[in-house]
């Protein structure tokens, strides 16, 4: 999933679209702070105008000094876009941990899967293409909610934090050598900057090992779903791509601590702040550092959906995302926003609301969440941090449970390793 974006930040709101990962993949101690001149939950009745908000949660990360962990930030960012949660990673030739590139403002996102950089910040000349066993070099399309990626397929060798992969597939986005965007790549808007992107990259660590799994490695649905193109004389057609050819999940590619990961956000003001700073963390229970302290955990399928989850009496789709900049979900009962937030919710007054969520065990509980008004909270400029941003979203079968939810929790995700006998995808908090 991908973030809407601030007209006051950026280049203007886009309407949500259906929730979705990548379109390919739906049939298949101490730490943070950032600055605010409020409290963590000021409930001012200015702000709250006759409402009220649930209570927010107070866990803080642990500190980021440890090989498994890496720091996240959110703050302005590359371009001004709110609520995106970025780290620095580090990209180099297939093999070898020379020649180097560090990568600031990469998008740490949970509703997808893989490492794709934005052209502009890395020197491709160092990263080969991948190709297909035909000598047919592979480029991408991946399509998220608001729009999508195109550019090749390289590989190389990733390090965050301490931690460090093989040689792994990975997307360079607008890279040039995949030439032109083809007629059946995707619909919306392209993301194919750190302008469009808000970000240098985006970092998807979400529960699958890679972006597309069956759906492109297998001919009878390849050949109308894959995200996968070879292209020759200007001419491209989709490509099945064996799934270690598909980009990656550099989280489950690490040598060790690669069963997981755990987001941790510090709380935030209910009216929003400058900045946050938390932590990421590799790896669950493999350390002395990141055990498996969720309240609840609930199994997913294997891209991190708890489908059976239920909000109004009606069964939806719901995720835990940290790449959607706000909440999204239908609700026709929230007062919509005008013309200056097209997409967002503008209620009169502060709201609550809960939803159930239900994994695919037996596993089920009640979230509470809290909205104030778009409006209200854009009213500061400077603050690119909130923990009560809602959204409408297409539909009404899905629930995204984007940044918001995640400041002043911990939240775990489990990666599907079941094609290797091992543990079932899961999420938690």
């Amino acid at each position: 999933m991908r973030t809407m974006q601030s007209v006051v930040k950026l280049r203007g709101w886009v309407q949500a679209v259906v929730a979705v990962a990548l379109v390919s993949v739906v049939a298949a101690c101490g730490g943070g702070g950032g600055s605010s001149s409020s409290s963590n939950n000021n409930n001012s009745s200015g702000a709250l105008n006759g409402g009220s908000l649930p209570p927010s949660p107070t866990q803080l990360p642990i500190a980021a000094n440890a090989a498994n962990t890496v720091p996240i930030t959110v703050a302005r960012g590359v371009n001004g876009v709110i609520n995106i949660p970025t780290v620095t990673v580090t990209v180099c030739p297939p093999g070898t941990t020379s020649n180097c590139q560090i990568i600031n403002n990469v998008q740490v996102d949970t509703g997808s899967f893989g490492l794709r950089v934005v052209s502009s910040a890395v020197n491709t000349s160092l990263l080969p293409v991948s190709t297909l066993s035909s000598g047919a070099p592979l480029a991408e399309c991946a399509t998220f909610a608001d729009g999508f990626t195109w550019g090749t397929v390289r590989t190389a060798t990733v390090q965050i934090g301490g931690e460090t992969t093989a040689a792994i597939p990975i997307q360079i986005i607008g890279d040039p050598a995949a030439g032109a965007v083809p007629s059946g790549c995707a619909s919306g808007p392209a993301d194919n900057t750190a302008t469009d992107l808000g970000a240098n990259g985006i970092l998807g660590i979400g529960t699958a090992l890679t972006d597309c799994g069956a759906t492109c490695s297998t001919p009878s649905t390849a050949g109308n779903s894959s995200n996968y193109f070879t292209c020759s004389g200007g001419t491209c057609a989709r490509a099945t791509v064996p799934l270690n050819q598909q980009v990656a999940n550099p989280a489950a590619n690490f040598a060790a601590d690669n069963n997981g990961v755990i987001v941790q956000l510090p709380p935030v003001s209910n009216t929003g702040q400058s900045s946050a700073t938390g932590t990421l963390v590799f790896g669950i229970g493999t350390q002395s550092n990141n055990a498996l302290a969720a309240s609840q955990t609930f199994a997913t399928d294997g891209f991190g959906d708890m489908n059976k989850s239920v909000y109004n009496g009606t069964t939806v789709q719901a995720f835990f995302d940290s790449g959607s900049n706000a909440y999204f979900f239908a609700d026709s009962s929230l007062a919509p926003c005008g013309s200056n937030y097209p997409g967002f919710y503008c209620p009169s007054s502060a709201q609550t609301r809960s939803i159930t969520l239900a994994g695919q065990n037996s596993t089920t509980a009640s979230v509470s969440i809290g909205i104030l008004s778009a409006a209200t909270l854009f009213g500061n400029t400077s603050n690119y941090a909130f923990n009560d941003l809602a959204g409408q979203i297409g539909g009404n079968s899905s629930f995204d449970l984007g940044l918001p939810f995640f400041y002043g929790r911990h939240v775990y995700y489990g990666f599907d390793l079941t094609s290797t006998t091992g543990q079932t995808p899961y999420v938690g908090f």
